[in-house]
């Protein structure tokens, strides 16, 4: 089995500075690193943030974020050639993309988008210019060339290999005139989640990213998919969610199979968390889940 290879990807480029960049710390002092076969493969440091929107794309951190994208492909892309499985512990969902660009130097590859929002939205429709509400739009070849078109290889994914999981953020986009999801794009709202049931909606999940062309698929995983009740520590609170057990099933499910290739955590923000309860229970939930990999227990 793959070692895991945790890569730290503090950025706020996306977002702002309101204290996700913590969250590599705090897991980590959680016991991150305690899972069977998990290393330490270094931190990719992003540069100054810039709170002016940029004129031209209408984006917070435009050119910088895309120079991060680079820089976190290459270490994303050390980890595979090692022969190791990446997690990439964020930072704001804008380092979704330099993920996704490793894996688009090597191919065709698709994504279990695991988020509370859908993020499709276009720079006209987001109110402050985060690249953090985008960054599926702006993988899917929606957006300025700057950040659709990275090293020229955009769109970093096809549609087709995309699932997006859990979201419940419809009413809120639609008010706001985001653009709608595509139709090839693969879409499992809370609702369907639940009609189908957790376990059974994540296999499906799986088979739709399985049956195509793609050589395997990145979990990307924000955690305000997690009920608002449980998961308060977050910039963007919205009600409802995946319960705890549901969310380890679903990773388990996910990470079991070998055509899994990475996973990313993003936007839990331990300002928001001061005794480190939920730190903890995050860090719990993503052993478990990581334990699917090795066939040990994650506790």
């Amino acid at each position: 089995m793959r070692e895991t290879a945790v890569i730290e990807a503090p950025s706020v480029l996306g977002l702002r500075p309101s204290g996700v960049q913590d969250l590599p710390t705090a897991l980590l002092d959680a016991g991150l690193l305690d899972h069977p076969g998990a290393v330490r493969a270094g931190r990719v440091e992003a540069p100054a943030y810039d709170p002016h929107r940029d004129a031209d794309t209408g984006i917070l951190n435009p050119v910088a974020i895309a120079g991060y994208s680079v820089r976190l492909a290459d270490a994303v892309g050390a980890a595979l050639d090692a022969g190791r499985f990446p997690v990439v512990l964020g930072g704001d969902c804008s380092i979704l993309l330099g993920n996704l660009l490793a894996l688009r130097r090597r191919g065709r590859h698709g994504l279990l988008f695991l988020d509370g929002h859908t993020d499709f939205y276009q720079p006209s429709a987001e109110p402050t210019g985060e690249a953090a509400s985008m960054e599926l739009a702006l993988a899917t070849g929606r957006g300025p060339r700057l950040l659709t078109d990275l090293e020229g290889r955009g769109p970093l994914l096809r549609d087709e290999d995309v699932v997006a999981f859990g979201f419940r953020d419809t009413a809120e986009s639609d008010e706001a005139g985001m653009q709608p999801l595509p139709p090839r794009l693969h879409a499992i709202d809370l609702d369907g989640v639940r009609a189908a049931g957790a376990a059974t909606a994540a296999r499906e999940a799986v088979r739709r990213l399985t049956d195509g062309e793609a050589a395997g698929y990145w979990v990307h995983l924000d955690v305000d998919v997690l009920d608002d009740a449980i998961m308060p520590a977050v910039d963007y609170r919205i009600p409802g969610g995946l319960t705890w057990e549901e969310l380890e099933g679903v990773l388990a499910t996910a990470l079991a199979d070998e055509r899994a290739i990475g996973l990313d955590i993003t936007i839990f923000n331990p300002r928001l968390d001061p005794d480190g309860t939920i730190a903890a229970r995050l860090t719990a939930c993503l052993r478990r889940g990581l334990s699917a990999r090795t066939g040990q227990d994650g506790r």
